[in-house]
């Protein structure tokens, strides 16, 4: 929550200075409050999962948050009854004409495939594009922060000769943004996946901006249009048991797959995950709402553009 303070109190410009959220006396008394309209655009197999996690971090803000859930009309899941998805999921068609202040986009298991040959490319790019309309801020989770990269900047994907897969430290690259207020040096982050984007086709890219990456798993979190747009190459999202259930699957049906790098306890996968990324993910999804997304957005949601 904002600080409120007197009006010229001399702190408030230092306070400020170090990404702390105050809001004087004069601005106070004439601040509109309405709930923060939230839209998740869920592409992950297992919905139910997905909407916990993330949902579990969002709810980390005393703001009062209106989350609804988007679905596709050209995809329809395999692994989520139906009665759930007719019950709390809106197709793209029925929300064209609405504003949202935050909007969070998923990855989803179509990273091998070249975006094109994705069967619900053109309208998840068609979201894309209204997204910059209609939403204040977005965030992009792996395979579509890949897609979104793609599509608005043209930077390409590459394939990885094995699988990303572990708790990998992350360095924040801007000391300065928000974004990593009360965050330390480094941060760890779960990653999850076949495929990449580099560095230099970041950097070779002025409307990009590398805010995170690490030595061992590459670019980690890459802002643009001033934080109206993250990409997140990682899942800071995923629950303490989600790499575990993953390798499980996948260990004896992938030449890919290792162990979870840095994940268990002593490397042991008899013993538990050591969990050492919640706090920074609680922290993450909490400054993007008060920074990126509350004090950004209009009161009047009409006016987002």
């Amino acid at each position: 929550m904002p600080l409120r303070l007197p009006d010229q109190l001399p702190a408030i410009d230092l306070l400020k200075r170090e990404n702390i959220f105050v809001m004087n006396s004069s601005r106070a008394h004439a601040q509109d409050i309405r709930p923060l309209r939230i839209v998740i655009l869920n592409l992950m197999p297992l919905k139910i999962t997905t909407e916990t996690d993330l949902v579990r971090l969002l709810s980390n803000t005393p703001l009062q948050l209106d989350i609804s859930f988007m679905k596709l009309r050209s995809h329809t899941p395999k692994n989520t009854p139906i009665e759930h998805m007719m019950m709390f999921y809106r197709d793209f068609e029925t929300m064209r004409n609405e504003k949202f202040d935050g909007m969070i986009i998923t990855g989803a298991p179509v990273e091998t495939m070249d975006f094109e040959q994705v069967g619900y490319w053109a309208e998840i790019t068609d979201i894309f594009t209204w997204a910059r309309t209609h939403v204040t801020s977005t965030l992009y989770i792996c395979w579509s922060a890949q897609a979104g990269l793609y599509y608005h900047y043209g930077v390409p994907k590459h394939a990885l000769p094995r699988k990303m897969f572990g708790i990998f430290p992350q360095h924040k690259l801007d000391d300065q943004l928000p974004i990593f207020r009360g965050f330390d040096d480094v941060f760890m982050m779960p990653h999850s996946r076949h495929t990449e984007v580099r560095r230099a086709d970041i950097l070779s890219c002025p409307q990009l901006h590398l805010i995170a990456e690490s030595e061992l798993s590459g670019v980690g979190i890459v802002m643009a249009r001033g934080g109206r747009e993250f990409f997140i190459f990682g899942h800071p999202e995923y629950a303490p048991n989600t790499l575990d259930n993953e390798y499980r699957r996948d260990k004896d049906t992938r030449p890919d797959v290792d162990l979870p790098y840095n994940y268990y306890t002593n490397n042991d996968p008899a013993l538990p995950p050591l969990v050492t990324w919640r706090a920074h993910a609680n922290l993450f999804y909490s400054n993007w709402i008060n920074y990126y997304v509350y004090q950004e957005t209009p009161y009047d949601i009409s006016k987002i553009e």
